[in-house]
């Protein structure tokens, strides 16, 4: 009987405890590639809901105020903190467009902020004598997406930069937790042809040339539990011990309490 029930705790620690390579991320080889210097090359193209901080220079202060309500001259410094963005910035509607004072609905959808700048140029060049006598930046205000499961920390997130890719993201929120899939993260993506899912293996080097390595805005990344958390056992092989012997000790003073009456 000792043998049988030795056993079983034996089986019952190794089953809950959550293996060292389930935890290792980017196991295994990475040569270099050409396809991931590609993705690593290749601009942020807009996407809709993006919001794009434009803002425009020019020694003739009256005129580019008619077009931005955060116009800056030479003399000027206007500084709009990331929060403000969202409603001094320009939101790329559902058709892909955004809408400029005077110059009306402009298509960006698919477009890069380069992309976007040399088109609000020609726009603008019917209103200034010479193009040189306006200076036009166009920037991404951000990446959003929303992060849930087993994270440190869930909830949306915003990264001002023009590229996130997977890393950066799961970072954002305090790394996946020991109890996370790091096998198995879902990305649930929304474009014009609907809601689309990825699923990505971040415990495999081979990640780094996964096509959803960089993330688009509005992503939702999802991590899911393992099983040894629905089990409550404990993830790790002491926190497994504390609790068969727990349950031993309960099951011991019970038998005790019975034989006694």
């Amino acid at each position: 009987m000792r043998k049988i029930l030795l056993l079983l705790m034996i089986l019952v620690i190794y089953s809950s405890c959550i293996p060292n390579k389930e935890l290792v991320y980017f196991q295994g080889n990475l040569s270099e590639n050409q396809k991931l210097q590609k993705l690593q090359n290749t601009p942020y193209k807009l996407q809709v809901n993006d919001i794009l901080d434009i803002q425009l220079k020019s020694a003739d202060e009256k005129l580019v105020a008619l077009f931005s309500n955060k116009a800056t001259s030479g003399n000027a410094n206007v500084q709009v903190s990331e929060s403000q963005l969202y409603f001094t910035g320009y939101s790329v509607n559902r058709h892909g467009s955004i809408r400029i004072p005077y110059i009306g609905d402009v298509n960006v959808l698919g477009y890069t902020t380069k992309e976007v700048r040399e088109k609000i140029e020609k726009e603008f060049a019917v209103y200034f004598k010479d193009p040189r006598d306006v200076f036009i930046s166009v920037k991404l205000a951000g990446i959003r997406f929303t992060i849930l499961g087993e994270v440190s920390s869930t909830g949306n997130q915003v990264l001002y930069q023009n590229q996130v890719n997977l890393i950066e993201a799961i970072a954002s929120a305090g790394d996946i937790a020991i109890t996370g899939n790091r096998k198995n993260v879902t990305i649930f993506r929304k474009n014009i042809e609907g809601t689309k899912r990825y699923t990505v293996n971040m415990l495999d080097a081979k990640t780094f040339n996964s096509d959803n390595f960089f993330i688009q805005s509005n992503d939702i990344i999802y991590v899911e539990p393992l099983k040894q958390k629905s089990w409550g056992t404990g993830v790790t092989g002491l926190q497994s011990l504390t609790t068969i012997i727990t349950v031993l000790s309960l099951v011991t003073t019970t038998l005790l309490l019975i034989n006694t009456l």
